[in-house]
């Protein structure tokens, strides 16, 4: 394992900003081949969770000791993985057979397979509800119990990319890129409430939720932009140049800060002036196809997905941000 420690300055006119990003460790997982998706974390146990898609595995890393604990297997195409420390499990959605898998958190024995029939993608959480969000087939989200049952689904119009839940209230923001629209959700009556247009920006992947402030940050991939909506009006209140082939974008509550990572080979990042106004914080330069991230609020620290390229082993990137 090579740890580095790079101090990361990212460059706006007229000279430079504050450091953004600053890189911790380099985990190295020298058998995992192809693609990774996305992540999630265990807060407690410092484990993060990385769904690598082209291997059909599910990596654990141990975020303290800096190295692969574990090798989930027997998966196919794992595209979303999410911990739940409520009941201790691990649900791990599978893009070929359209599965999701529920797996001991401690034991990491499977437990259940719920099929969904195809594409099963993105995961989310509801604490107050104990329920589990999944995205999956040609536009749906499915809803799972605590007893790992299937609870309901809402329909939609084609296949759903990132979504955000709203802890205050019933809405689900779900991307829908097929379809070049955000759709509105109301997870209580199981329906579509509304949907916003994402006008000639297409291919809106990653989505981040400012809840406090009212606003929903989408990210598109042509072109590149950085919309940012009023989630009260639906409303597109500011546009912004933002890193291409973006995979994930996270909102840093305590900094008042988004984090957007593409595989162009950058991870962009973007100040709040104020809800209206966002501003260009700077980029750090990462590794082209690194476009998968995870920033733990939590943990206060911000993991990129790193794939395997040439010689070069696949690798998760821990970056602590700066103040």
């Amino acid at each position: 394992m090579r740890t580095l420690m790079i101090l990361l300055v990212g460059a706006l006119a007229g000279g430079q900003t504050p450091s953004l990003l600053r890189l911790e460790k380099t985990i190295e997982m020298p058998e995992v081949q192809g693609r990774i998706d996305h992540m999630s974390v265990d807060v407690k146990g410092h484990r993060l969770f990385v769904s690598a898609l082209g291997n059909n595995t599910v990596e654990v890393i141990d975020i303290q000791e800096g190295k692969r604990i574990k090798t989930i297997g027997g998966l196919t195409e794992p595209q979303g993985v999410l911990y739940v420390p409520d009941n201790d499990r691990l649900y791990v959605a599978n893009g070929k057979d359209g599965s999701v898998k529920i797996f001991d958190g401690s034991s990491y024995a499977l437990l259940k397979t719920i099929e969904y029939g195809d594409d099963a993608d993105n995961l989310r959480y509801d604490t107050g509800r104990q329920r589990v969000y999944v995205g999956y087939g040609s536009g749906a989200i499915g809803e799972i119990d605590n007893r790992g049952e299937k609870a309901g689904e809402i329909k939609l119009d084609a296949h759903p990319e990132s979504f955000q839940l709203n802890k205050d209230d019933s809405r689900i923001y779900v991307n829908l890129p097929k379809s070049r629209k955000v759709a509105v959700l109301d997870r209580d009556k199981h329906s579509v409430v509304t949907t916003w247009g994402t006008g000639m920006a297409l291919a809106n992947y990653p989505m981040a939720l400012d809840e406090g402030d009212h606003r929903l940050f989408v990210v598109t991939r042509f072109p590149a932009r950085l919309l940012v909506f009023n989630t009260d009006t639906g409303k597109t209140v500011q546009s912004l140049s933002v890193v291409g082939d973006c995979d994930d974008v996270f909102y840093d509550k305590a900094r008042k800060r988004i984090y957007a990572s593409g595989g162009e080979g950058a991870i962009s990042a973007f100040e709040q002036k104020d809800a209206d106004h966002y501003g260009d914080a700077g980029r750090i330069t990462t590794v082209k196809g690194a476009r998968t991230s995870f920033f733990s609020a939590d943990l206060d620290r911000f993991f990129l997905a790193v794939r395997r390229e040439g010689s070069q082993p696949a690798a998760i990137r821990i970056f602590k941000p700066g103040e």
